[in-house]
């Protein structure tokens, strides 16, 4: 029986003294001081690029403070790697994770700690062999008292996104960690998996270990957390219990002014007709050899002008590829290369045929696109703000006279836009890598939205974005609706989706499975759908 010790200090697991961090010019820890009770499930919250990870990543051994001092268990440490920090009782989870995907759950687990031996314990590694019966044993053992059950005798890859987070849990469990780090653990995760995340982290509480969370889903830190550690531009404005927090206080802290996270947006009486109508479309599997398995099963969708459609679903569920398909027709339905990529069904844009339309001349169509992967398929990054947002446009008569592009209305045309739609700093010139996240996606925002579209599909338009932004980002999309336009939002948030849309669709394994009016949406019945709990009845409705 452990006993209590009056000794406050004796309570800490975790206490970071005026510590700092920089990268060139950038201090991303400034002076930073806070603590963490033993035995707690902490968060630390705070815009992207407020200190939080790079905090935690010093406690883990990957980075070293600067100045200051780090206390564990009230004793100062000053890790030299992460091997130094594990051998002390420290874990972490990363938010990608650090998983082989063509082994086993079991081989993950124990790769780099071998402590399990056939041979003499004192023979080295190489020359010994690993006693996997006994190493299965232990782990299994640990899974069953914290309620973590997997299947350690199957590949990483064919394990669920959950399963795979639990393995990892595991991997922290099975070297002795007492103190969990885990960063931003339910990006990927339903709803249902989420519940079942923090009722695995209240046991492991209950077992007297520290869990340190990194997140931005402030309906998370209040439902599971006992303790909050707020940062902003790299310092600690605020500590507080979780029991006298609200959404609204440690948003305006995190920002430094007032946030309006969930608006009532009414609905748009003056729904129009049809812009975009996929009927029936079917993406057979061209990748692997599972040719049973569609990437989209009868998939049929009606998007109106003047409303939000929100897709809801974890990611991996079809809608990537409906995105693409949109996007790239011919390339899935072309007669050249059908045996490749054998798509059938319709795909009407403002009642007209598409799916035999190259990729370039979707441009003439009037639709944007808000990508996935900013970086990847939105910004060139090496290029200026100004050049990135003539991007896909500069054949519009604005821009152009004849062959010539029109420097000065150009010029004047990125001046206006960055100043309407908030994109800091104000220097058209700048790089789009010199700007943050947020700004990076403004610059998209205004591109696409300038572009007078009829369709807008958003794809995640507020991932890795501050608060301050999404809220910005949102009033756009809503802006757009209201003017007539159509929007196909596809979202891993269901707080973001459940906010904006009018109606809203669920894809699980390729499917449509479940249809909802904004008035009949809710995170149980959306999260239910998503992981494909619903009766068969529900299935297919969408029209």
């Amino acid at each position: 029986m452990k006993t209590k010790c009056n000794n406050s200090e004796s309570n800490i697991a975790v206490e970071f003294k005026k510590v700092k961090k920089t990268f060139g010019n950038v201090v991303a820890n400034d002076n930073i001081s806070f603590s963490v009770k033993k035995g707690t499930i902490q968060a630390l919250v705070g815009e992207n690029g407020a200190g939080k990870s790079t905090a935690m990543k010093i406690l883990f051994g990957l980075y070293k403070e600067d100045e200051g001092e780090i206390l564990v268990n009230g004793k100062p440490q000053h890790w030299n790697s992460p091997k130094d920090a594990i051998k002390n009782g420290i874990g972490m989870v990363h938010q990608h994770f650090m998983l082989a995907e063509n082994v086993t759950g079991l081989d993950n687990i124990i790769l780099g700690d071998e402590s399990h031996t056939l041979l003499l314990p004192y023979i080295p590694t190489p020359f010994n062999f690993i006693d996997r019966k006994k190493a299965k044993l232990e782990i299994e053992t640990i899974a069953k008292k914290y309620g973590l059950n997997v299947p350690l005798n199957i590949k990483i890859s064919k394990l669920p996104v959950g399963m795979q987070q639990r393995i990892e849990i595991l991997k922290l469990l099975y070297r002795n960690a007492e103190i969990l780090i885990l960063d931003e653990p339910t990006a990927v995760l339903t709803p249902i998996e989420v519940n079942e995340l923090f009722e695995n982290l209240r046991k492991l509480k209950e077992e007297g270990k520290t869990i340190i969370i990194v997140t931005h889903k402030l309906k998370e830190v209040l439902n599971f957390t006992d303790n909050i550690v707020i940062f902003r531009s790299g310092k600690v404005v605020g500590e507080m219990r979780t029991s006298e927090a609200t959404e609204e206080k440690i948003a305006s802290m995190m920002v430094g002014r007032n946030v309006n996270l969930y608006p009532n947006i009414p609905s748009n009486k003056n729904v129009g007709n049809p812009v975009l109508e996929i009927n029936n479309v079917t993406l057979k599997n061209y990748q692997t050899k599972d040719s049973k398995r569609n990437l989209l099963h009868e998939v049929s969708l009606t998007v109106k002008a003047g409303e939000i459609v929100g897709i809801a679903g974890v990611e991996g569920n079809g809608q990537s590829e409906l995105i693409d398909i949109i996007f790239h027709p011919q390339k899935y339905f072309g007669k050249k290369i059908s045996s490749h990529h054998p798509a059938t069904g319709d795909i009407n844009l403002l009642g007209k045929a598409i799916k035999h339309k190259k990729s370039s001349q979707m441009l003439d169509l009037i639709v944007g696109l808000i990508p996935e992967d900013r970086h990847k398929n939105g910004l060139l990054l090496n290029m200026s703000a100004e050049e990135n947002y003539i991007l896909g446009r500069h054949w519009e008569k604005k821009f152009r006279f004849g062959f010539l592009q029109k420097i000065k209305e150009i010029q004047k045309t990125v001046a206006q836009e960055m100043i309407q739609y908030d994109v800091r700093p104000r220097n058209s010139k700048l790089n789009a890598s010199g700007f943050s996240g947020g700004n990076q996606q403004k610059i998209i925002i205004a591109r696409e939205f300038g572009k007078e579209p009829k369709l807008i599909v958003a794809a995640n338009p507020t991932r890795g974005v501050d608060i301050g932004a999404i809220e910005y980002i949102h009033k756009q999309i809503v802006a757009e609706r209201d003017k007539g336009v159509g929007v196909l939002l596809i979202s891993s948030e269901l707080d973001e989706i459940i906010t904006l849309s009018d109606r809203i669709v669920v894809m699980y394994g390729g499917s449509i499975v479940a249809e909802y009016n904004r008035n009949e949406a809710n995170e149980h019945t959306l999260g239910l759908a998503m992981c494909g709990g619903l009766p068969n009845s529900y299935r297919g409705n969408s029209k």
